[in-house]
């Protein structure tokens, strides 16, 4: 039950934490279980409003189309963002609804729940880009991958992490074991060991439970998937007093020079105020700095936090592609799962590149024709996206047996800092980026390309492009990034903002580099060891 806004104007909490994800609810569960009173504000909704789940939201559309303003509520319920941002990289600015998670969870509830450890030199990023011209790119992080350690194996521990040993990695494996591998996996992991590559099974925040349908993408309906709302969230409210305050946006804060004073949030049409001791931003990397660059005032006049000018600054994300494989085995074997990982091609001869690893069943076939349709209209004009229409239900056909059948693997791929890649804000304070890949991020791509089709020879390969489209924007980071010099900085390595004495950033905002495997276990890991932080300094 949610008390009435003025209870909530009324109550100075220790900790009000502003999202819900991976660092968010890690950290604020982490607080409350200390014995601190928390406030979890959620833009989405809690588990209890959301009506749909175990498919894609588009499953549920009354019509094919790419999400529109008719399918907020589809969405919304279904676990996701419903605000369309706007992207001004190209010759023309145009507006596009981020595949993100927005309600209990955040993105974690969508996520396909690899949970990896980044390697130690991901933590010392310069070393393999010493000569690339205008990138911001640190030469290390101002923690050592050594504070990270104790951390990353509380999180696996909470999360429920099951996994095998990385043969290239020198890190303990996840002390559970996963299930066995299905036939069409047992046959590429034969295949690329093979070939004198080293796969491993991808560590999963999955308990596999009878029905267990690896729900990447879509709101899990079974006790099955370990996200961030039932791992941390609903034990902080449920076992140790927090509450959650859902479908609540924050609108801006409010700030003296040296501390946030109060929260602007908006419910059900309603302004009031919230007030907390301690203040944690962890709405994700786009809407993060968008709340701090709403915050302007005389005293902050380019935004709270921002006297470094990078508030919103130095975007990046991981840039993937999908190599979709037929398996020679004609035995039913379930796609699904997100079964095996090889990281042979994360530095190749000097060079910085990333993961390989499964992503599972690809969306359903109107939802990947639909964006086909949309990506043929964007680039060949609407003559061609009419074209298209016309032969969808042969393009869907096709589509049917590469969906349940093929296995999909991801390539990810490290991405730069730029500080005119950037998050903004429109005229009407909404969310306005601008991100453009360079020709050394063009030329990697091509190369990790080139690198998995000679691995996954001789099979069936069919190439989807990903990594050059915006609209595929996956694990954004680097918008409020930390480091020990305020003035190329905008959060110390604490995760506090230079400045300001009462406010955390502990989403993936604060990377100073994207690694190049899969951000969620170091943002709830780095968000543990941040609350503990905090723990050690209250006063």
């Amino acid at each position: 039950m949610i008390p009435n806004v003025d209870a909530l104007r009324d109550t100075n909490w220790d900790i009000v934490v502003v999202g819900t994800g991976m660092g968010g609810a890690a950290a604020g569960y982490a607080l409350a279980r200390a014995g601190k009173s928390v406030l979890f504000i959620e833009k989405g909704f809690a588990r209890s409003s959301r009506s749909l789940t175990g498919a894609y939201a588009e499953t549920f559309f009354d019509s094919e189309v790419i999400p529109g303003m008719q399918h907020r509520r589809v969405l919304a319920a279904a676990g996701r963002e419903w605000c369309p941002l706007e992207d001004i990289s190209g010759n023309r600015a145009k507006s596009f609804i981020p595949f993100v998670g927005s309600g209990a969870g955040g993105s974690s509830a969508l996520y396909g729940m690899a949970l990896e450890r980044f390697f130690p030199s991901d933590l010392a990023p310069r070393q393999y880009f010493p000569d690339v011209p205008l990138t911001t790119l640190p030469e290390r992080w101002p923690i050592a991958y050594e504070e990270l350690v104790p951390y990353y194996a509380e999180a696996e521990a909470l999360f429920g992490v099951r996994g095998t040993q990385d043969p290239l990695r020198t890190a303990a494996a996840s002390a559970l074991e996963p299930p066995p591998l299905t036939l069409a996996g047992e046959e590429l992991f034969g295949s690329l060991q093979n070939r004198g590559l080293h796969p491993y099974r991808l560590p999963i925040a999955c308990e596999f439970v009878t029905e267990c349908a690896s729900c990447q993408g879509y709101v899990c309906p079974y006790p099955c998937k370990n996200d961030s709302a039932r791992v941390c969230l609903d034990p902080a409210v449920r076992d140790h007093g927090s509450l959650l305050l859902d479908g609540c946006e924050v609108d801006h804060l409010q700030a003296t020079s040296e501390r946030v004073t109060a929260l602007e949030c908006i419910r059900d049409q309603q302004r009031f105020s919230v007030r907390g001791r301690i203040v944690i931003l962890a709405a994700g990397a786009l809407a993060t700095p968008a709340v701090l660059l709403r915050s302007a005032s005389p005293t902050w006049p380019e935004g709270i936090a921002n006297r470094s000018g990078l508030v919103g600054r130095n975007l990046m994300r991981h840039l993937i592609d999908l190599h979709a494989i037929r398996p020679n085995t004609r035995e039913p074997s379930d796609n699904r799962r997100k079964e095996l990982a090889f990281s042979d091609f994360y530095v190749h001869d000097g060079i910085k590149l990333g993961s390989v690893q499964s992503f599972g069943r690809l969306p359903p076939d109107a939802l990947i024709a639909a964006h086909l349709q949309a990506d043929i209209g964007e680039t060949a004009g609407s003559w061609a996206a009419s074209a298209f229409r016309l032969a969808r239900p042969l393009v869907m056909r096709a589509l049917k047996p590469i969906i349940e059948r093929d296995l999909v693997l991801a390539g990810m791929i490290e991405d730069l800092p730029y500080v005119d890649n950037r998050v903004t804000l429109t005229p009407a304070r909404g969310i306005r980026i601008r991100y453009q890949l360079r020709a050394e991020a063009v030329r990697r791509v091509k190369l990790q390309r080139s690198l998995i089709a000679d691995a996954l020879r001789p099979y069936t390969v069919r190439l989807m492009k990903q990594a050059e489209n915006n609209e595929r924007i996956a694990h954004a980071c680097g918008t409020c990034r930390f480091g020990d010099d305020p003035q190329i900085s905008v959060l110390d390595r604490d995760n506090r903002a230079h400045d300001l004495e009462n406010l955390y950033i502990v989403d993936s905002s604060f990377f100073p580099s994207s690694a190049g495997t899969n951000p969620a276990l170091t943002i709830a890991a780095n968000a543990l060891r941040v609350a503990k932080g905090i723990l050690q300094t209250w006063r």
